[in-house]
């Protein structure tokens, strides 16, 4: 059996950390998004065809021909068309029955396992705002209709963007949307009114990474599902750790450091002396969190710098990053409402009372700098000393 994961498209609601790289290289929990997936696949297909398109080269450098078991084939898709004409080009490749899945989001092996043993599936869970996703109504487990973010649903089934379905599929025409696309779920619909089309309910996980935010979510479920400590590098005497915690080759924690986990820090890191990082923290490879500072609930991806003095909650820190000493994100509103931020020029809620800054690749601030919630820093932007950042700053 073979797999289909459709990664082609930017991912313009992650800006500023899209802007550099593609979406499903986004890192969770010390992996990317599509890295997860592929381990989810491995075993239970031969072959994953990957729908490439922005920064198509970065993909197929981070993945390569081979992952695990898995044989890795690219597709590009040469004209954003939609997720429809994404399957169609890859129908050369495909010979019976295949799995997709949405490249932004983040499944189960357990829950792809069980998808596979039905002829035709669909993955959904429930969900409290059917508003966000298209929704599955289903007689018993045989589905019957999928709304697309219907006013008045007939369920509380979210569409996951999971599918297994066949080759037949092709032998219909696609009509454009509303939105001037090809829709994968007309294929998806199309094999509902035809055959016995199971809706498969997640019983494991099912994470959508539609916003920067959602990857605090994410990394927060991953983390807690840690089930021992790894320790590969060194830690220094006078360390105190709580909790579990994975620690990369060639990192080193120093004397002072205070550790409550679930905490992932990666290879070749420094931490510390006298650094605190609370639960829920990601720290990426070739780090360095300094002396005296704090990371709490946050992503630090490769290679960035949070040298001294410093406080980081809630926050997404690109690579390259070098954030001066007093640097901090406030991710509490004095009111305690819930945090907005700007996604293409409309400021929408976060869901969240606690959000940091998105800081994108390169990005650095001067001393005694502080970020507001919810506040954006575009890539390779510098802000100047003593500075308050109240809005997002693109240059």
């Amino acid at each position: 059996m073979k797999a289909v994961i459709l990664a082609a498209g930017k991912g313009v609601r992650c800006l500023p950390l899209t802007a550099t790289r593609p979406k499903v290289l986004l890192p969770v929990a010390g992996t990317t998004i599509l890295e997860h997936n592929l381990r989810q696949l491995d075993g239970l297909v031969d072959d994953v065809i990957i729908v490439v398109a922005y920064m198509k080269e970065m993909v197929e450098e981070v993945v390569g021909k081979k992952f695990g078991r898995l044989n890795i084939h690219y597709v590009e898709q040469k004209k954003m068309l939609g997720t429809g004409d994404a399957l169609l080009q890859c129908k050369k490749l495909l010979d019976g029955r295949f799995i997709v899945l949405n490249g932004d989001d983040m499944y189960s092996r357990t829950d792809l396992k069980r998808c596979i043993r039905e002829k035709y599936a669909i993955l959904v869970q429930k969900v409290e705002d059917t508003s966000r996703y298209g929704i599955v109504t289903v007689k018993g487990s045989k589905v019957l209709d999928i709304e697309e973010k219907p006013t008045h649903p007939k369920s509380s089934l979210a569409n996951t963007g999971c599918y297994v379905l066949d080759t037949t599929i092709f032998e219909v025409r696609l009509k454009k949307s509303k939105r001037g696309e090809y829709e994968a779920v007309d294929y998806v619909r199309h094999v509902a009114e035809n055959e016995h089309m199971t809706a498969v309910q997640v019983e494991d996980y099912w994470l959508s990474v539609g916003y920067p935010w959602h990857l605090l979510e994410a990394n927060e479920f991953l983390l807690k599902r840690i089930s021992k400590s790894i320790i590969r590098g060194k830690i220094e005497r006078n360390v105190t750790v709580k909790g579990k915690l994975i620690l990369g080759k060639g990192s080193l924690v120093k004397s002072g450091t205070y550790i409550e986990g679930p905490v992932i820090i990666g290879e070749n890191c420094t931490i510390g002396p006298n650094a605190y990082v609370r639960p829920g923290t990601t720290i990426g490879n070739d780090c360095k969190i300094g002396n005296s500072t704090e990371v709490k609930n946050s992503i630090i991806f490769n290679r960035s710098a949070v040298p001294h003095l410093s406080y980081i909650g809630d926050t997404i820190v690109g690579e390259h990053v070098n954030l001066g000493a007093g640097t901090t994100t406030a991710p509490l509103r004095f009111d305690g409402k819930e945090i907005k931020s700007v996604v293409q020029g409309e400021k929408i809620s976060t869901g969240r009372r606690k959000f940091g800054a998105v800081i994108g690749d390169g990005a650095q601030t001067g001393i005694h700098v502080n970020l507001l919630p919810g506040v954006k820093i575009w890539p390779n932007v510098w802000i100047k000393p003593n500075e308050t950042i109240y809005e997002d700053r693109m240059e």
